[in-house]
């Protein structure tokens, strides 16, 4: 089974790329939480578990991660892009 793990850094606005930003500006949120991505995960189709005590290796403190399941045919890029544009359909934006 293919897991595929995604940090608040990749959708996080006030990181660059050089800090683990993965998309593009203009699919950025402020202060992504890990709710919020499961949630852009399961409306992308994919199941999502929550891991709050995870921290991103170019961050210290701990904002947790989504394990997504399910992604054997998808490349990781194209569901941190699908997850990014469904995070600024959530929030509104």
């Amino acid at each position: 089974m293919v897991e595929n793990v995604l940090y608040p850094a990749y959708f996080d606005a006030a990181l660059t790329r050089a800090e683990g930003r993965r998309v593009p500006e203009d699919l950025a949120v402020s202060e992504p939480t890990v709710d919020e991505i499961a949630q852009a995960v399961q409306q992308v189709g994919y199941d999502a578990k929550i891991e709050r005590d995870k921290t991103y290796s170019r961050e210290y403190e701990p904002r947790g991660r989504v394990v997504v399941t399910g992604t054997e045919e998808t490349a990781k890029n194209d569901l941190v892009q699908a997850v990014g544009a469904y995070l600024g359909v959530i929030r509104g934006d």
